[in-house]
């Protein structure tokens, strides 16, 4: 080990001048900083993501009075704030090139607010009018959002509480909502509602959450959001594997005792809508880019990477592949998911400024090849019940309804609904992995015998079980998975 390993320095403001020569940290004077975003889901993929945009603009001495402040609705986000504070919110980013590895620490996260219920401590905060921006990385399945309609859900148990107890709410929306009404009868401007996970129009998702809450024990509030509010859609993307072991080795490696270090590969986009209603750091300045075309963004990187992950997850959580990089790298994996993109998913992506959807492919696939990022197959599985309706079933109707193919959809499908039955080829089991894995595994069960059982799923597939072309292709391949395996189901469909 060497002696920087063996010596760590514990990682805080007061020992930032300690760190080993060579590691990035910030250039500005922490105390200085002010807060203007809260941030709700202070996961790895924010630290390394848009926690790290705001931190290259503070290196050159700006957006100092937009500093974030963290926070967590759940009582599983106390064991990270625990973590956070105890290092002054200070985060170390371990850069996974394949050619090379490096480590910055970033600073521009300035509190974690304590997690309680009622979640009186995030309002209070939210009211803030110097609280210009509030943004969320709550996953794709969390807005509360009916997965066949795809309007928002006045009847989940969550929102009814909310609506019923709106001064001490469950739920992120329902703080933003609490808050909002404070500002309204303060006589402040509300704040900008910014959602940062991968969804298709995403802050019109967040707009119809929250508006859709508030208008539920407050009309007048909800029209006042509606109009005065602004919610922006932006398109994310980074990948961020979740910390392990490895990663906490590496941080040590590097000289720096961080309890809470994010490994992150060399890539980062940010597309954002420029449609705030009180101001916004000037993130274009590091990298981010502003238009009024972010629908176009979004559609090339949920259709060709999101989706492609679920193409890759299940396939690989199977045949006990470990992580994503493993997947490229095994052959009958690799040739499925070429297959699936060209034949089923390009032709239903159209072109971006500088990027054309075989262009960005070539881009996806050295990303998910990366041998050191180590992102794992189950995570990319996990909350398939959300990726599946959000990232692949859309360019799937889009298929039906152009004609075109969809028995590489079809074979998708059936490798989830294989996996969902809970073990592995190798008899390993798959540990729950879904919100709803008890009624995905009730569903796989009665699929093994009857396939077209997995399709009676309404909040999934809705409609899609009534769609020949698809329907059927999905009950052969999900019959030869369970006769043959999965390895020679991938076979013959890569040699269709």
């Amino acid at each position: 080990m060497s002696k920087t390993a063996a010596h760590p320095v514990p990682l805080r403001n007061d020992t930032l001048a300690d760190l080993p020569e060579g590691i990035l940290r910030p250039r500005y004077e922490r105390a200085r900083l002010t807060a203007g975003i809260v941030h709700i889901g202070v996961g790895n993929f924010h630290r390394a993501h848009q926690a790290w945009y705001l931190h290259r603009l503070m290196q050159a001495g700006k957006a100092l009075d937009w500093a974030i402040v963290g926070a967590g609705v759940r009582p599983y986000d106390a064991a990270m704030r625990e973590k956070l504070i105890a290092q002054d919110c200070l985060t170390t980013l371990i850069e996974l090139a394949p050619d090379h590895t490096g480590a910055e620490v970033t600073g521009s996260m300035i509190d974690y607010l304590p997690i309680e219920e009622g979640n009186a401590p995030l309002i209070h905060v939210m009211a803030d009018p110097r609280i210009r921006v509030v943004a969320l990385t709550v996953t794709e399945g969390g807005y509360y959002i009916d997965a066949t309609t795809g309007a928002f859900d006045t009847g989940h148990p969550d929102i009814v509480h909310d609506a019923a107890h709106p001064d001490a709410p469950r739920t992120a929306f329902g703080a933003m909502v609490a808050a909002l009404r404070q500002r309204r009868a303060a006589g402040h401007k509300p704040f900008s509602g910014l959602c940062c996970d991968n969804l298709r129009g995403n802050g019109d998702i967040l707009r119809a959450t929250v508006v859709g809450l508030a208008r539920m024990s407050d009309p007048g509030l909800a029209d006042w959001i509606d109009r005065e509010g602004a919610f922006p859609n932006s398109m994310v993307d980074s990948i961020v594997p979740a910390t392990t072991a490895n990663t906490l080795e590496a941080v040590r490696a590097f000289g720096i005792d961080d309890a809470a270090p994010v490994a992150h590969e060399n890539f980062r986009q940010w597309v954002i809508e420029d449609a705030f209603c009180d101001g916004r750091p000037d993130w274009d300045e590091v990298g981010a880019t502003f238009t009024s075309d972010v629908h176009s963004y979004e559609m090339m990187k949920i259709r060709i990477l999101n989706a492609g992950h679920q193409i890759l997850a299940n396939a690989g959580e199977l045949l006990s592949v470990p992580t994503i990089a493993d997947c490229m790298a095994h052959p009958g994996i690799a040739a499925m998911f070429r297959k699936v993109q060209t034949e089923e998913i390009l032709p239903y992506v159209d072109a971006v400024p500088g990027t054309t959807p075989d262009d960005y492919l070539a881009l996806i696939e050295g990303r998910f090849s990366n041998p050191k990022i180590h992102d794992t197959t189950r995570r990319v599985a996990f909350d398939g019940s959300s990726r599946h309706t959000g990232f692949l079933l859309p360019i799937l109707r889009d298929a039906l309804a152009a004609g075109g193919s969809v028995d590489g959809f079809a074979l998708v499908e059936a490798l989830w609904a294989r996996m969902c039955a809970g073990q592995r080829e190798d008899g390993s089991v798959i540990e729950p992995n879904d919100p709803y894995w008890a009624r995905l595994t009730e569903a796989a069960a009665a699929a093994k015998d009857r396939p077209r059982a997995w399709l009676e799923q309404p909040g999934i597939y809705g409609g899609l079980k009534d769609a020949p072309a698809f329907a059927e292709a999905f009950e052969r391949w999900l019959a030869t998975i369970w006769r043959d395996g999965t390895a020679a189901a991938l076979a013959a469909y890569t040699a269709r």
